[in-house]
């Protein structure tokens, strides 16, 4: 399969460097209004300023832009008949969204959402566990997402950190992936309240934030966001049960108190990207994961692991987390 990458920026050259990795798949084109061509991308990949005007061939589009044009790219790939596999999140807003979704159900083209933690093999352990009851009741959920970045980090793209293209600050780009993974296991709040601050940067949105949120069936959760909490730390997720607790860190089951089961962690060796004070990624078999089930999604007709659907819920939560900011 052959993917044109639409951006130029640090995510574009993530998708790049999985691509190399995967045997089955090929990069056609980059699409970059400055025309700047990512680290790692030879000279003899066609560099297009526009998605409609790339002049090689390819099957699907990856949608590296900003958070807020998201939805832009997977409509104008869409319309040309084009697979879409879309960087997180799939949209800023619910009417972003629904244009994305709509635009690729109407040309009948997949779409697919690069929430990665979602492959990693003690978080799908844990779904499980929920999934079967074996844990018990579940009452409450503590998800930390403590991470750095400097003013620089910031300053290095315009959008960075504001409203109108990355959709607001840590809760909608860097903590994304956690929230995701919030909603994966426990689904959306009936009832969110949050406080939300800017502390450390010189931008729009926030740096640092607490959210508590109720669930129908009684679940009590918390989400602690941040960029500014030095020097970053990995996120964590502890979840109580009536039968004990146990506790993911980036990604890898890291304490285990359940009554009479044992620790299930299949992870304990793996070294996982964190994202905790940087926001390059090293190890990508997150993405690649992604992306090779994107190739068999569309190879065997069938929806991708996390469609576009499935990828609204982060958004969405993170919009109740936004719309119940009491601060």
């Amino acid at each position: 399969m052959r993917f044109a990458i639409v951006g130029s920026g640090n995510i574009a050259a993530t998708y790049v460097k999985a691509l190399k990795n995967i045997c089955e798949a090929e990069l056609a084109a980059i699409v970059s209004r400055s025309g700047k061509r990512p680290d790692g991308v030879p000279e003899s990949i066609e560099v297009a300023s526009t998605l409609d005007s790339v002049k090689s061939y390819f099957d699907a589009a990856i949608i590296a832009t900003p958070n807020g044009l998201h939805h832009i790219g997977a409509m104008t790939a869409a319309r040309l008949g084009k697979h879409v596999l879309c960087e997180k999140p799939l949209g800023i807003s619910i009417p972003a969204m629904d244009t994305a979704i709509r635009e690729c159900d109407a040309h009948k083209v997949k779409l697919a959402v690069a929430y990665q933690r979602r492959t990693a093999p003690d978080n799908m352990i844990v779904k499980e566990l929920l999934e079967q009851g074996t844990l018990g009741r579940i009452f409450a959920c503590e998800l930390q997402v403590k991470f750095y970045r400097d003013q620089a980090y910031y300053e290095s793209a315009p959008y960075r950190g504001n409203k109108a293209l990355d959709g607001g600050g840590v809760f909608i780009q860097q903590a994304s992936h956690n929230i995701d993974l919030y909603g994966w296991f426990f689904g959306r709040p009936e009832k969110t309240v949050s406080m939300l601050g800017t502390f450390a940067h010189r931008i729009e949105g926030e740096d640092y934030g607490v959210a508590l949120m109720k669930h129908h069936n009684g679940m009590i959760g918390s989400i602690t966001a941040s960029t500014a909490t030095k020097p970053g730390f990995p996120g964590r997720m502890m979840i109580h049960s009536e039968r004990g607790y146990l506790t993911l860190e980036n990604d890898i089951i890291a304490e285990w108190q359940i009554a009479e089961l044992k620790n299930p962690s299949v992870s304990q060796s793996l070294k996982l990207h964190s994202g905790s004070a940087n926001a390059k990624v090293e190890n990508t078999s997150g993405h690649e994961a992604i992306i090779s089930d994107f190739m068999e999604a569309v190879e065997h007709n069938r929806e991708p692991l996390i469609s576009g659907n499935d990828a609204r819920l982060a958004t969405e939560i993170i919009i109740d987390i936004y719309s119940g900011n009491v601060a």
